[in-house]
């Protein structure tokens, strides 16, 4: 390692510093939950200044690669590692309101939360399948323990055993995979890969069974990470089971931290063979949105409604990624941009649901949503505004990120083009139970007399910011041009 390398990595190590300075901060004064939270949110700033300026050295010439290419720092990278952080802050800003009735430490919450963005920076800028792999798991392991962070909850750990059983299933599947393709390419190098499989492509090379076989472990791998069908039914328990500021970042840390690995894995390195995989991505696609869908339909508790809802949006995903295998580019921008609208409607949603459940004993079932537009007029209309951009309304940025999506679908042809008519009839579809909790918050009478709740400052300033951001991208959607600079770091026009 040299200076160079530090260079790259200097966002990492800046991560990882925070996680070690909240747990001596919570040493040195245990239980001081603010002392706890500022040194949280210094450090994830001071994460995305090193972050940015780490890029802004890497564009003026020098080499973006470390550890003889096996980690990178380009666009992706920089995109990525800038919405990790602006997830992690506003799970550590919806918590406290949540956890603190309950009795549960912020300060462990915020240092486990710290150390999943450190796998998850990882993975989008790790360039090797083997340090995929690593970042991919110090990203999940993390999550087993938030799902069952409220241990005398047995709904909580009853999500987190089922989360973990089947993370570790799909995890040495993955790795089995990996070394199917270690063994019949002989490297590990995302770039090496795809080089073996450009002689596939242009016939100078054979395509074993084995290495099909490689690939599809891998695929089935990732897939339930992302939650597609049909490897998705860990999400609903462990969704529900989990408390609700896990659940918000379950919903789109791992989600987007996947998908991270999936650019590395299909873009990158099976790119030159992307028309034999373009069919496996759409019919997980196709599935995957429907399924999530129909399933929400019949829900009637909130957060398990949101965890098939987050399943429907991973498969409105995969359709800029089939966009792409199809050749257009604007697939990959549109999948970008969806990830990062999403990452904030979603997070705003949830902590809704959080602020509800500050008092004890309440459930996130429909009724407890009756009346809130009367009560607290504040949280109904935030919760309608999220809930119109997880539907795809104008203006919100959920619109203008299904938009993307259906147009660069539209414009790839062939069988892609039918994914935008599956994608149309089924976001129509999700607007009848999205807007069913819009009906319980403005017409329907209150379910107890209970006084409203008071939410601290950092909720709403967390609210505020999930809002600005998601009204912002449906008004100005031109304003993330880092979207397309991110799309051509990884596959070049």
């Amino acid at each position: 390692m040299n200076g160079h390398d530090l260079t790259i990595i200097s966002p990492l190590l800046v991560a990882i510093g925070t996680a070690v300075a909240i747990l001596l901060v919570d040493l040195i004064a245990p239980g001081r939950r603010d002392a706890a939270i500022g040194v949280s949110l210094l450090g994830l700033a001071g994460v995305a200044a090193v972050t940015l300026m780490a890029s802004a050295w890497v564009q003026t010439g020098n080499d973006g690669s470390a550890f003889h290419g096996a980690y990178k720092l380009d666009a992706l990278t920089t995109f990525l590692d800038l919405l990790f952080v602006s997830i992690i802050a506003l799970t550590i800003v919806f918590a406290p309101d949540y956890l603190a009735p309950r009795g549960l430490p912020v300060a462990e919450f915020a240092v486990v939360l710290v150390f999943a963005m450190c796998g998850a920076m990882v993975l989008s800028a790790a360039t090797d399948l083997l340090l995929l792999f690593i970042g991919l798991e110090l990203m999940v392991l993390p999550g087993y323990m938030l799902a069952g962070y409220h241990k005398s909850d047995g709904y909580s750990t009853e999500g987190a055993i089922k989360y973990f059983l089947l993370g570790s299933f799909s995890s040495a599947i993955f790795l089995f995979g990996l070394s199917f393709v270690w063994g019949l390419t002989g490297t590990t190098s995302v770039g090496g890969v795809a080089e073996f499989l450009k002689g596939v492509a242009a016939h100078t090379t054979a395509f074993s069974p084995g290495l099909a076989m490689g690939f599809a472990f891998m695929t089935t791998g990732v897939a339930f990470k992302i939650a597609a069908v049909p490897f998705h039914y860990w999400t609903p328990d462990a969704y529900q089971g989990s408390p609700t500021p896990v659940t918000g970042y379950l919903s789109v840390g791992p989600k987007i931290g996947a998908f991270a690995l999936i650019l590395r894995l299909f873009v990158e390195a099976l790119g030159p063979v992307k028309a034999d995989w373009l069919p496996v991505i759409i019919v997980l696609a196709a599935v995957t949105m429907t399924l999530g869908n129909l399933v929400a339909l019949t829900q009637d508790n909130v957060k398990r409604m949101l965890a098939y809802s987050s399943i429907a949006h991973t498969g409105y995903m995969l359709v800029g990624l089939a966009a792409f295998a199809g050749g257009q580019q604007l697939g990959l921008e549109g999948l970008l941009f969806y990830g990062a609208a999403y990452s904030f409607m979603n997070l705003g949603a949830f902590a809704v649901i959080a602020a509800l459940q500050k008092r004890a004993g309440v459930t996130s079932s429909l009724e407890t949503f009756a009346g809130l537009g009367r009560k607290e007029p504040v949280l109904g209309v935030l919760m309608f505004l999220f809930l119109l951009s997880l539907t795809g309304i104008p203006p919100t940025a959920g619109f203008f990120a299904k938009a993307i999506i259906i147009l660069s679908a539209v414009q790839a042809g062939g069988w892609v083009s039918f994914l935008a008519v599956i994608t149309m009839l089924n976001a129509a579809a999700a607007a009848f139970y999205y807007l069913r909790v819009a009906v319980y918050m403005f017409m329907r009478d209150p379910a107890s007399d209970a006084p409203p709740l008071s939410h601290g400052r950092l909720l709403w300033s967390g609210l505020a910011v999930a809002a600005f951001v998601t009204v912002l991208f449906g008004f100005l959607p031109g304003i993330f041009s880092i979207v397309g600079d991110a799309a051509k770091a990884i596959a070049p026009i």
